[in-house]
C-alpha cells in the first residue's frame, strides 16, 4: 500500500506539473479541490497504515487543512475540514477497537478549529492579495500612462538623485539638449546638463543642497547653428529621512515666447514715446501761442507803453514756463542713479524735511514725522532719494492746503509682512500722507504717467521723476486713500542686509 500511495504521489505530481508549467495552464477550482481531497485520501491511508487511531502521522491533518484553507475559498476550506474529520472517524471505527477516545475527540476537535481558524485567515489572505493586486495592477497602469506622457511632451524632463546621478529624461530633453540622456541613466549627469545648458545643472545642484524649489531661471544652447533659449523650474522630491531628495528640472523652448516678449515691449515703447511726445508738444503749443500772439501784437498794432509792458511781461513769464518745462522733462528723461553707497535713509528724510519746511507752500500746513529710532541703511543715491522725497513731500502740503496735515512715517518691515505681490528682501516703508481731498480714481491709475496731474499749473512730471527714482532703487510706490482722508504715497525699498551700512562690497554688488 506504501508502494501505491508513492505512485500516485508521483503521477499526480508530475502531471500538475506538466499541466502548470509546461502547459503554462491556470489552475482552476475543480483543479486545486482534487488536489486537495487527494491531499487528504493520501494522509488518511498514511495514518490508516501507521496505527489508525495511535498513528503519530495523524498531525499531518493540519497541513492538509492549512493548504486547503489556503488554496480554496472560506466555504472550501471549511468542507475540507469536514471532510478530514469525517474520514478520520471512519478510520477511527473501522480500527479493531473502534473506540471514540478522548484523545481521538480533542484531534476532531483540533482539525474543526484549524479548519475555521485558517479558513478565516486565507480568505482574509486572498482579499488583501485581490487588493493588492489591484492597487499593483492600478499602479503599473499609472506608470503606463505617465510614461505616455512624458514621453509625448514636447517639455523637457529630468530627475537626478541626491548624489547627482541621472535617475529619469524623456525623449523631449534629449532633443532639446541634444545630448543622449539615456545612456547617462544611473551616471552623474550635472556637469554633462552644465556644459549643454549652463546654469541648469547648478539649478538642481542648488535645490538639492538648499532644500527646496526653484523658480524660473534661463539658459542658452548652441543647436544646428543657432541660439535657443530654454526656461527652466525645478522641483524637489522630498521621500523622508531614511531616503536622499530628488531633484527634477522642467524646461522648454522659450525662444519664440521671448521674441514676441521683445516685440511686445517694443511696441509698448514706441507706443509710450509717442505718448509722451503727443503730451510735450501739447505742453510746449501752449506757451508758444501766447509768445507768438504776444510777439504779433508787438510788432503789429502800435500800442501803449502799458500794454507793451503786459506783453513783455506775457512774453518773459511764458518763456520761464517753458523752460522750466522743457528742464523738467530733461531731468525726467535723463534721471540715473549716480554711485551706489549706503544711506542711512532715517537722516535722509529728516534732513529732506528740515528743507521741505522752508518752502512757501508749506507755512500754514502742519507737517509730523514718524521716523524708526537708529539707522535704516539702503543701497542708493542720497541725491536722487532726497529729489523724491522733496517732490512727495511738497506734493502732500499742495494737497492738503493751508492748516492741513502732512505725515511722514519711515519704518523697518523686515519683520512684518509685505503687502501681497512685493517679493523683496529687507524692506524699508517710507509713507507720505495729507489730509487733502485725495486722488480721484479716474486719475489714479495714471498718476505716475508724465505730463499728469490733479493742480492747476503743474507740469505733471514731478511724480513721474518719483517714480523712475523708486523703480531705480529696485523699489515699488503705489497710491491709497488714507484712513483719515486724503492721498497716501508708499514705497518699498530695499534694505541692506545687517541694517548698519556696513555691507560688505559683494553684498552692495548683489544689491546693485
Amino acid at each position: 500500500m506504501a508502494t501505491v500511495l508513492f505512485l500516485v504521489a508521483v503521477i499526480v505530481t508530475a502531471a500538475s506539473y506538466w499541466y502548470t508549467h509546461f502547459l503554462r495552464r491556470e489552475p482552476g477550482q475543480g483543479f486545486l479541490y482534487m488536489h486537495v481531497v487527494l491531499d487528504v485520501l493520501l494522509v488518511t491511508a498514511v495514518v490508516h497504515v501507521t496505527g489508525g487511531p495511535e498513528s503519530s502521522f495523524a498531525w499531518v491533518y493540519i497541513l492538509v487543512i492549512s493548504a486547503g484553507a489556503l488554496l480554496l475559498p472560506l466555504p472550501g476550506g471549511v468542507l475540507i475540514g469536514g471532510l478530514v474529520s469525517l474520514v478520520y472517524l471512519a478510520d477511527v471505527a473501522l480500527a479493531p477497537e473502534g473506540v471514540l477516545t478522548l484523545d481521538v475527540a480533542l484531534r476532531i476537535g483540533l482539525f474543526t478549529v484549524v479548519a475555521l481558524v485558517t479558513g478565516l485567515l486565507g480568505d482574509r489572505l486572498r482579499r488583501a492579495g485581490q487588493a493588492l493586486g489591484d492597487v499593483a495592477s492600478a499602479l503599473h497602469q499609472l506608470r503606463l500612462d505617465t510614461g505616455d506622457i512624458l514621453a509625448n511632451l514636447s517639455t523637457g524632463v529630468v530627475t537626478v538623485d541626491g548624489e547627482g546621478r541621472l535617475a529619469y529624461a524623456n525623449p523631449a530633453a534629449e532633443a532639446l539638449l541634444g545630448v543622449d540622456l539615456e545612456s547617462l541613466l544611473g551616471a552623474p549627469v550635472v556637469e554633462e546638463l552644465d556644459r549643454a545648458a549652463p546654469g541648469m545643472g547648478m539649478a538642481l545642484s542648488r535645490s538639492l543642497e538648499g532644500g527646496r524649489s526653484r523658480t524660473r531661471s534661463r539658459a542658452s544652447v548652441t543647436r544646428n547653428g543657432g541660439v535657443v533659449r530654454l526656461g527652466i523650474s525645478t522641483a524637489l522630491l522630498d521621500r523622508g529621512a531614511e531616503t536622499p531628495p530628488s531633484a527634477t528640472a522642467i524646461f522648454e523652448d522659450i525662444t519664440d515666447l521671448e521674441r514676441v516678449d521683445e516685440l511686445n515691449l517694443r511696441a509698448e515703447r514706441l507706443e509710450a514715446v509717442a505718448t509722451l511726445s503727443a503730451s510735450m508738444a501739447h505742453e510746449i503749443k501752449n506757451p508758444l501761442a501766447s509768445i507768438r500772439s504776444a510777439v504779433e501784437q508787438l510788432t503789429g498794432n502800435p500800442l501803449g507803453s502799458e500794454d507793451r509792458d503786459v506783453l513783455r511781461r506775457l512774453v518773459l513769464t511764458e518763456s520761464d514756463r517753458l523752460s522750466r518745462l522743457l528742464t523738467e522733462f530733461l531731468e525726467y528723461s535723463g534721471l540715473e542713479i549716480g554711485a551706489r553707497s549706503p544711506v542711512d535713509l532715517g537722516r535722509a528724510v529728516l534732513d529732506c524735511l528740515a528743507v521741505v519746511r522752508q518752502h512757501p507752500d508749506l507755512e500754514e500746513v502742519e507737517l509730523e514725522v514718524d521716523v524708526d529710532e537708529g539707522p535704516l541703511f539702503v543701497s542708493g543715491d542720497a541725491d536722487l532719494l532726497h529729489r523724491a522725497l522733496f517732490n512727495l513731500a511738497l506734493n502732500a502740503a499742495q494737497a492738503a492746503g493751508p492748516g492741513g496735515k502732512v505725515v511722514v512715517s519711515l519704518h523697518d518691515e523686515r519683520y512684518r509682512s509685505a503687502p501681497r505681490g512685493i517679493q523683496m528682501d529687507r524692506p524699508v516703508r517710507l509713507a507720505v500722507r495729507d489730509s487733502g481731498p485725495g486722488i480721484a480714481p479716474e486719475v489714479e491709475h495714471r498718476l505716475f504717467d508724465p505730463f499728469v496731474t490733479t493742480k492747476s499749473g503743474g507740469s505733471g512730471l514731478g511724480l513721474a521723476v518719483v517714480h523712475r527714482a523708486v523703480e531705480a532703487h529696485a523699489g515699488v510706490i503705489f497710491v491709497e486713500r488714507a484712513v483719515e482722508g486724503g492721498a497716501q504715497f508708499v514705497i518699498f525699498i530695499p534694505g541692506l542686509p545687517d541694517r548698519s551700512g556696513g555691507a560688505t562690497e559683494s553684498e552692495r554688488g548683489q544689491d546693485t
